[in-house]
This record gives structure tokens, sequence and C-alpha cells, in this order.
């Protein structure tokens, strides 16, 4: 179960998700009752949610740490921009793929890269790192 997020009011939150694929629709969700309030326009909370479903889909499947290690996804709201960060504990890099035609996986940070107007990859203060999005508001 994800812990809980800080109070509405404010313009960040912070969860933890085991690192199972259901988590990757629990942390839509989360997002989605965080900012569908009004807060932000329909289409940038749309795709904040896909994003954030690739971004948290990579963790899951990539980053092979030991059990009981969970994903952290975290959102900070400001005037002009939203950013999403999902941190693991491996330090792997992600890397962008070329998908042919026929491959139903690896098009996701290409995703990311073609609609978020900046990502990045930055490591954390412990171990592993945390990959992140901002789209303009």
């Amino acid at each position: 179960m994800p812990s809980p997020a800080m109070p509405a009011d404010s313009s960040a939150a912070r969860w933890r998700f085991p690192r199972h694929p259901r988590s990757v629709r629990r942390a839509r969700q989360r997002l989605r009752q965080e900012l569908a309030t009004g807060r932000i326009a329909t289409e940038v909370l749309e795709t904040a949610e896909l994003l954030l479903s690739e971004l948290v889909t990579n963790a899951v499947q990539h980053a092979r740490v030991p059990r009981g290690r969970e994903i952290e996804v975290r959102y900070e709201l400001s005037d002009s921009y939203l950013r999403v960060e999902v941190a693991d504990t491996s330090d792997e890099q992600p890397e962008q793929r070329t998908a042919d035609d026929n491959d139903e996986r690896g098009r996701g940070l290409l995703l990311v890269d073609t609609l978020a107007a900046k990502w990045g990859v930055s490591p954390r203060n412990i171990i592993g790192k945390f990959v992140w999005f901002e789209l303009p508001l």
C-alpha cells in the first residue's frame, strides 16, 4: 500500500509502491486523485498519467533489486509546470531504444521524449536514480 501523501492543498506529494505490475495503475490513480480537482488542464493530466505509467513500468520491469525495495513517485506542481519523478534503487540507466514496427515494447522513453518538455535521469542521494519529466501548464 502506498504511503500517505502530503496534504491535498500542497503543491507536491510523494508515494511509495512495491515493485509490482499493479503499482503502475495505482501510481496513475494517485496522481489523478491529487490533480483532477481542476488544478491542471485535463490534457496535461492525461499526458502526465501516460508518461508516469511508462516510467513506473520501466522501474517495475528493469530495476532488478532485492525484494521489498519500493518505487517512489513524486510530483511537484508550480505555476508554470508539473514535474513528476519515479525513483528506484537500481543504478542501471534507462536507454531509449528504437523499436521495430512489430515490437510490442520499447517505446516508453520515446513517448517521454516526444511528449515531455524536459526529461532526464538523476542520481539519488542514497542508492539508485530517479527518472523525471516536466510538462508545461
